[in-house]
């Protein structure tokens, strides 16, 4: 319970004073400060907690299930828009069922998901969360995503762009790196130096969401947004939870694993909402109500795993 309150002290905190310089800074400022992470600083702290990290165990099954729980919650997405359809006699926008899948299958599991689960469950199983977003939430979000978007969209791209977007991530890159890193000695100073810039891009990293938060002003999609969250946030982690020990995944592992599926909308919905002229508003609604509903539901998993 202390560690609980602390997180939700830092992790209310920290996205307090993004929303403050989110209305007191440049537009521009929340862009710049995004390319920073996601060029240098997530890279970094993707080294830095390798080195820590426990290898070791079944943690090449954290992505399996990562795409499982991703082809799930679209799947029930897709139920619910057949069933709103069958008792209403009518379906919604294409943009707005582009929308509703894709913010009930991708979780925010890096700039959220990550300061979570070293808070909760410590930098041991932080591998887990790792291969769960890598090779899971990003492949899932603009892979499976961008189909989906141009499928329901009213544009075309060209898909070689958007394998690009995949291939170039330095995300990707680092921790490959990262794993060759783990084998070289450096100095006790370097080595705090690299740890201080690890927790360092995290705390940015929930600053940038405070700042994005900041600019969400959209609420009358709220029935929509709420049927997603309660796919993406509720569903989809309890039948998947439940069913990690018969695959071999418990205690520390099976806590990662149950907290990432259970993370709100990533922000990479909205990026595919504007990008292929999707519902923004359903996406823009999902994304500040599950950032709120994860203080409720964070400790009843905790509790439940």
């Amino acid at each position: 319970m202390i560690n609980l309150l602390e997180l939700y002290v830092k992790l209310v905190g920290l996205v307090l004073v993004g929303v403050i310089l989110g209305r007191k800074l440049p537009d521009t400022f929340p862009a710049r400060l995004g390319q920073f992470l996601f060029w240098i600083g997530v890279p970094i702290s993707i080294i830095a907690f390798l080195r820590q990290t426990d290898l070791s165990g079944q943690i090449w099954i954290a992505p399996v299930i990562a795409h499982v729980a991703i082809l799930l919650g679209a799947f029930l997405a897709w139920l619910g828009i057949k069933g709103q359809a069958y008792l209403t006699k009518s379906f919604p926008q294409p943009s707005t069922q582009g929308s509703f899948i894709l913010a009930a299958m991708v979780g925010n599991t890096g700039y959220l998901g990550f300061p979570i689960t070293l808070a909760m469950v410590g930098k041991e199983y932080f591998a887990w969360a790792l291969f769960y977003d890598l090779l899971g939430s990003l492949f899932g979000a603009y892979g499976l995503g961008v189909l989906l978007a141009v499928r329901f969209g009213n544009t075309v791209h060209n898909y070689g762009q958007m394998a690009k977007v995949i291939f170039i991530n330095p995300a990707l890159w680092s921790f490959g790196l990262g794993l060759l890193f783990r084998q070289v000695s450096i100095p006790t100073v370097m080595e705090f130096g690299l740890d201080k810039l690890a927790w360092s891009t995290v705390a940015l990293s929930l600053i940038l969401i405070g700042m994005r938060l900041s600019r969400l002003n959209s609420w009358y999609k709220l029935p929509q947004a709420g049927s997603s969250l309660f796919i993406k946030m509720l569903l989809v982690p309890l039948i998947l939870g439940s069913t990690l020990p018969l695959v071999g995944v418990s205690g520390g592992a099976a806590q990662v694993i149950v907290l990432q599926m259970a993370m709100p909308p990533a922000f990479a919905t909205l990026v595919l909402a504007e990008t292929f002229d999707l519902d923004r508003d359903l996406a823009v609604t999902a994304l500040a109500m599950g950032a709120m509903v994860l203080l409720v539901t964070l400790p009843v998993w905790l509790w439940l795993f």
